[in-house]
This record gives structure tokens, C-alpha cells and sequence, in this order.
């Protein structure tokens, strides 16, 4: 009976903590209809179904510097003013999406009420600062930033641009070290 009663008092607090855990493995990769890695053309299909952005079209839609990249901004400010949200960002690299990035509308929803609702879902964050409450796993990276943003990123595209600039940047770093020794 005491192993009983033991088992039992275990599990009562064990389980909500095993439970939050395994939120954090369930961190969305988008909103609305729109996913990390859809291509160009299906987050404009998706972002025509859903109001909410305020996308207008491929007016909306211009190239990044660099090679491969597009870029979709929406504003719901003149065309949808009662959306939750303002303004987003569409970010592509090689035809897919790898960061989605939403000002919410601070007049209809605030910063504390979104964490809390994060917090509820998706357990406590990976990373907490003033600026920004960040919860991630091996793919996806979710913050909310201050004043009331929410990035998703795809960590894998993410990681491999930082990768391309770091070689960049080490490869600047050793033809000005060629130059200063030919001097």
C-alpha cells in the first residue's frame, strides 16, 4: 500500500513536468496556413485564403540582396484594420520559406496575454530575456519579441546562412591578411 501511495505521488508530480517537456518538441513551424519550408507560390496560395495578413498580391513581393532570396511583406493596416495582425514578413532562401516574422496589433491583443498563451503550450522558454522568450527544438526556433513580434525560423537554413558568411567572412579575413603582408 505505502508503494502505491508513493507511485501515486510520484506520478502527480512528475507527469505535468514530463508533459511540458514534450511541448517543446511540438513547436509550430507557422500561422495561419503558412509553414517554414512552403515555396514561394504556396505561401502566396495561402496567404490569398487567409484575410488575417493582409496580403494584396504579388505587389507585395520583392528580392532580398543576395542570391536566392524573396521577400513577402503584407500590411493589414488599410485593408483589413480589425486583423490580430499588422505587419509580416515572408522570407525565402532557395525558394522555400525560412523566416516568418508578425507584428501583432497592439490594439487588439497584448505582449503578456501571447506569452501567457505560449507559456500554456508550449511549456517554459529556452531561452528568457527582457528583449525576447524563445522556444525552440532541433528544426524550429518560436520567439516572441518585445514590442509584440513573433518570429518562426527554420534553424537548419538559418544555420547554414551563418555558416556561408562565417567561411565569407574568413575568407575576406585572409586576402587582407595576404594584402597587409604584402605591404
Amino acid at each position: 500500500m505505502k508503494l502505491i501511495r508513493t507511485l501515486l505521488v510520484i506520478s502527480v508530480f512528475c507527469i505535468p513536468f514530463f508533459l511540458l517537456a514534450q511541448d517543446a518538441t511540438k513547436i509550430p513551424s507557422g500561422y495561419g496556413g503558412v509553414e517554414l519550408g512552403m515555396s514561394v507560390d504556396d505561401v502566396k496560395d495561402a496567404l490569398k485564403k487567409n484575410s488575417d495578413f493582409g496580403y494584396l498580391g504579388d505587389r507585395d513581393v520583392s528580392l532580398l540582396p543576395g542570391e536566392n532570396r524573396v521577400l513577402i511583406e503584407t500590411d493589414t493596416s488599410y485593408n483589413y484594420p480589425n486583423s490580430f495582425l499588422k505587419r509580416c514578413w515572408f522570407q525565402f532562401y532557395e525558394d522555400k520559406l525560412y523566416i516568418m516574422t508578425i507584428n501583432l496589433n497592439q490594439e487588439r491583443v497584448d505582449h503578456y496575454t501571447i506569452y501567457s498563451n505560449l507559456l500554456k503550450k508550449y511549456g517554459e522558454p529556452s531561452s528568457f530575456s527582457p528583449e525576447r522568450a524563445v522556444w525552440k527544438n532541433d528544426k524550429v526556433s518560436m520567439s516572441l519579441e518585445r514590442p509584440l513580434t513573433l518570429k518562426y525560423m527554420d534553424l537548419e537554413v538559418f544555420n547554414k546562412l551563418q555558416d556561408e558568411i562565417r567561411v565569407e567572412q574568413s575568407a575576406t579575413e585572409q586576402l587582407r591578411d595576404m594584402f597587409l603582408e604584402g605591404l
